[in-house]
């Protein structure tokens, strides 16, 4: 079986599927997509709606369909899962989750897809793994959205704070995404000028740089929080992470970005998914890039994963 590398399916409809579906849509990257739900009318419903704007834009393909149909699909991105609701953690989102990809993960297998799966539902660190286990494609053609997202945020604040453009801006959220997550200040810069002495250059002391540092740490760990609390989800920016994942494949693009993956002993930790800062192609996760981090960042990276691996272990057969 061939893999179309103009065709990319989505499997789950909701809020999070449905920006990604009209973000990808308005790349140009793909000349063909098909929405897959449990519920086909949703699916037939946003198949419709973001077809209606092709005109506007590039000529695209956009149909809904099952399983099948996803194939011969260069990427499958999985947003399916039960929505996160204001005071409730990735984590407690696990059983129910697990739960629905235990019904998608062994029709995907059934069609021996060729292609890369990107898991994008949460908690996305233990669905990745899950989907590692029982989507029978190899490892590193399976992974999770990961830190992507958290770490874009970092940047934005940093850039922010820094008044400076946030691309210039390097600085990495790795470990869970979600609650025991972590950010390496041991290696954050502004175009290789440590931060502490980008803070100097914006006078700007290390007292200064501690207090945002702990400041921007619980501003971007508590982001879906303050967002589900507002408008009670978040979609456009794990939609614009989607989209910037698929362009590192599809472009081959060998970006170095934090996506959820088995380190497999790398920092001294194997038996979970979690974020790394890892080399992402058109072979999905091409290898991991062993970033320096402090001794500190290191220990609480142990324990992030820890976390992951005691919540895995509390599923029992389910996994």
């Amino acid at each position: 079986m061939s893999v179309n590398f103009r065709k990319v399916a989505i499997v789950g409809c909701g809020f999070v599927g449905s920006s990604s579906a009209f973000a990808l849509m308005q790349s140009g990257m793909f000349s063909e997509m098909v929405l897959i739900d449990v519920m086909r009318e949703k699916a037939e419903g946003e198949a419709m709606d973001i077809s209606h704007g092709t005109a506007l834009t590039s000529p695209m393909n956009i149909y809904a369909g099952d399983y099948k149909d996803a194939k011969d699909a260069a990427i499958i991105v999985v947003t399916a899962g039960a929505a996160q609701k204001p005071g409730e953690t990735r984590l407690d989102l696990i059983k129910k989750n697990i739960g629905i990809f235990s019904g998608i993960m062994p029709q995907i297998k059934e069609q021996h897809c060729e292609g890369i799966m990107v898991v994008v539902s949460n908690p996305v660190d233990v669905l990745t793994y899950y989907a590692m286990q029982h989507s029978g494609m190899p490892d590193g053609r399976v992974f999770g959205s990961g830190t992507v997202l958290d770490s874009a945020r970092l940047r934005y604040l940093i850039g922010n704070k820094l008044d400076v453009d946030s691309r210039s801006v390097h600085a990495y959220v790795i470990g869970e995404h979600g609650d025991s997550e972590l950010i390496t200040w041991s290696n954050a810069n502004v175009s290789s000028v440590p931060l502490a002495d980008f803070f100097a250059l914006r006078g700007m002391g290390d007292t200064d740089l501690k207090e945002a540092e702990k400041e921007m740490g619980n501003d971007v760990k508590n982001s879906a929080y303050e967002i589900i609390q507002r408008k009670k989800a978040t979609y456009y920016g794990i939609a614009m992470s989607v989209v910037r994942i698929c362009t590192a494949i599809m472009k081959d693009e060998k970006t170095v970005m934090p996506v959820s993956t088995d380190p497999k002993g790398a920092y001294g930790i194997s038996g979970c998914s979690l974020s790394v800062p890892a080399i992402v192609g058109r072979n999905g996760v091409e290898g991991l890039v062993p970033v320096a981090i402090s001794e500190a960042e290191r220990n609480e990276l142990s324990s992030s994963a820890d976390v992951l691996k005691k919540n895995i272990a509390s599923l029992g057969d389910a996994f």
